[in-house]
């Protein structure tokens, strides 16, 4: 791997973990586009290069991501510490606390005992174009069931914040879990984290702005634990020979991932998935054409 391919992947991966379109399916056609056989052929195969690289994306989009919402974390851990105290869960930050810690859980869980075999089994160009593609059918139908009555209903039992929609503190450890399960589809290329999982906030009745910001803070604990998990990578015979690299790549990652974060939580404030939808449908067309042929 060279120094272009790894600030080129890292950039990759820092913009498309966070905006709803999958880094890892960019990150498996992008290198066939451009004819980067062995990054392709690295990031299938059992042990190699490309794992080591992948800590350091890991961990520098995990570090963007705490940096941006640092304040949140401090409050959160210090309200979690607090029921853990007095044993009850009292406040909108305590309660935000154990709910993403119950909807860490399922994803937390496939991700070790199955990411390994999704990674080599499922990161193919063709199949991560489809799944692209059905990426883009799952935001749509996140914004279709956002506007159905009984989602609206949903958000009107359990109260309204400023802007008519749901409370994120009004989600119930059950609905937390259900986020959480969504967010495995993440373990397929071309399947977005973020964007599953703010689907699943929308069907609950949540807005795009309360939706998106559980969906990064949920992110981070899962990122940072996939980079660490993987740290006997860097540190061994897979790390060898690239430590550069890993370098130049995580320092681009971090930068794009933070970038990312702090315009998108802007733009979730008044807009929707539908623009990111439709680059999905009409970029995993495209690439499903032409691996096909």
């Amino acid at each position: 791997m060279s120094y272009f391919q790894a600030i080129i992947l890292g950039l990759l991966q820092g913009v498309s973990e966070l905006f709803p379109v999958s880094s890892l399916g960019h990150s498996v056609i992008v290198p066939q586009l451009l004819g980067w056989n062995d990054v392709v052929a690295a990031q299938s195969a059992s042990e190699s290069y490309f794992l080591a690289f992948l800590v350091g994306l890991h961990v520098a989009t995990a570090t963007a991501l705490a940096l941006f919402y640092w304040r949140d974390w401090v409050r959160i851990i210090r309200a979690i510490l607090g029921s853990l105290q007095s044993r009850r869960v009292e406040g909108p930050d305590a309660r935000l606390g154990w709910l993403l810690v119950v909807a860490t859980i399922p994803a937390g869980l496939m991700g070790l005992l199955f990411e390994h075999a999704f990674r080599t089994v499922f990161a193919k160009p063709l199949l991560a174009a489809a799944f692209l593609f059905v990426n883009g059918l799952l935001l749509l139908a996140g914004e279709w069931l956002r506007r159905r009555a009984e989602v609206r209903a949903l958000a009107v039992a359990h109260g309204l914040n400023p802007e008519g929609a749901r409370r994120l503190d009004t989600l119930e450890y059950r609905e937390a879990g259900i986020v959480g399960v969504f967010q495995i589809g993440a373990l397929l290329a071309g399947i977005s984290r973020s964007g599953i999982t703010m689907v699943a906030g929308l069907a609950r009745g949540l807005d795009h702005e309360d939706a998106a910001r559980f969906s990064f803070l949920l992110a981070t604990p899962i990122i940072m634990a996939a980079g660490v998990y993987k740290l006997p990578d860097l540190l061994g015979p897979n790390g060898h020979g690239v430590i550069g690299q890993v370098l130049a790549g995580s320092v681009a990652a971090g930068i794009a991932a933070y970038l990312s974060v702090r315009f998108l939580t802007r733009y979730f404030t008044t807009r929707t998935l539908t623009p990111f939808a439709i680059y999905c449908l009409a970029a995993g067309a495209l690439a499903m054409a032409h691996f096909a042929l």
